[in-house]
């Protein structure tokens, strides 16, 4: 890669370039660091970082001052920030500008100081379980329907693809630039996308924000998305729910609040387990939707009773350790066509078989608590 008449080489460390060029590919970017990456201007999102320099926010709010590029006036006001840099809680470390939707962001990276906060319902515990027919459903009965931001906006996003197609657009066999008229629907439809990006977090941080405020233990799943993504009839729907967001927020934001998140095991079955009397169901197709316990007769809505034994999952992270603990299911997938799993219990095993129930403790994998 030449750049201003120069030839740029890979860090050596402790190798020449002719013996760094002879070794493997992986080899060679293990050895030489990596090998530098081109970033085109125009297949890249613009963005840019400033660490040194003049960085403020100006005493109207509304401008803000950055390193070579002098005073900027904002959309939004900036006076959260202002506060807490004039009240001495917050300090900038830096700002990075970034293109996004045909708009300019900047973002502050700030050193503040959070005061200590407690839950409103520190006490209580929550499950959450996330579908696509419901956003959520909390084991105390509420349900956060799912907005389906994507599946709103797709006829217009369609639309504006098709504009963008008729237009005349780059072109680098033949060097053709593209015509204004493309950049316009191309602006058109990155800002589509971006509106339904925006709507989607913003929907999240609500949720997320009310539950990290409320209650004082969240107890979550550990999906494998990127499993579920697999599933070309779901992927979509899949992608716009934003499990792994719920997840991700609920992580921080209980511990900004002073709440403790539960990640439940990817194994339990909770779906198939019964929420009252903790029998387990071999199979329980998707298209089932709601639990009906072959033991006690329990009828309710399987998201429902799955949330209810995600919130129970939280009794045994507190007492293990210090006493025994109620058995909740099996602790790994059910084989298809294998025996049932049944309820654990700790202590004896039953007559026919020798040793002891192992131990309780599989279904949480972790525990994250506040500082």
């Amino acid at each position: 890669m030449l750049q201003g008449g120069v030839q740029h080489r890979p860090r050596r460390s402790g190798l020449r370039f002719e013996e760094l060029v002879r070794l493997p590919y992986r080899e060679t970017r293990r050895a030489a660091g990596g090998f530098p990456r081109f970033k085109s201007r125009r297949r890249s999102t613009p963005s840019i970082r400033f660490t040194t320099g003049a960085i403020r926010v100006e005493p109207d709010r509304q401008h803000v001052v950055l390193p070579r590029l002098g005073r900027l006036k904002l959309h939004e006001s900036a006076r959260k920030l202002a506060r807490r840099i004039e009240a001495g809680t917050a300090r900038i470390l830096s700002a990075t500008v970034r293109r996004e939707g045909g708009r300019w962001h900047v973002a502050f990276c700030v050193e503040l100081e959070r005061a200590e906060r407690t839950p409103t319902r520190p006490q209580a515990v929550v499950g959450v379980d996330v579908g696509i027919t419901h956003l959520a459903v909390l084991s105390t009965g509420e349900v956060v329907p799912n907005p389906r931001h994507l599946d709103e906006a797709a006829q217009r996003m369609r639309r504006l693809a098709r504009q963008m197609s008729r237009r005349v657009g780059p072109d680098r066999r033949t060097g053709q630039r593209p015509s204004n008229r493309w950049e316009r629907a191309r602006q058109q439809v990155a800002r589509a996308h971006a509106r339904v990006a925006n709507l989607r977090r913003d929907g999240l941080h609500k949720l997320t924000t009310r539950l990290a405020r409320t209650y004082g233990t969240i107890v979550v799943e550990d999906l494998n998305v990127a499993g579920m993504l697999r599933n070309r009839r779901l992927a979509r729907q899949i992608a716009d729910a934003g499990f792994g967001e719920i997840r991700r927020q609920v992580a921080y934001k209980a511990e900004w609040n002073g709440g403790r998140w539960i990640v439940a095991d990817r194994w339990y079955p909770s779906s198939k387990t019964c929420s009252d009397c903790g029998a387990v169901k071999a199979k329980l197709p998707l298209r089932v939707r709601t639990y009906l316990c072959d033991s006690c007769g329990l009828a309710l809505d399987r998201d429902l009773n799955a949330a209810r034994n995600l919130a129970a999952l939280a009794r045994e992270a507190t007492t293990a350790g210090s006493g025994p603990v109620a058995g909740r299911g099996a602790d790994r997938k059910t084989r298809p066509g294998g025996p049932v799993a049944v309820k654990r219990q700790p202590g004896p095993a039953q007559a026919d078989k020798t040793g002891t129930v192992p131990p309780q403790g599989g279904t949480c994998r972790s525990v994250a608590t506040a500082h």
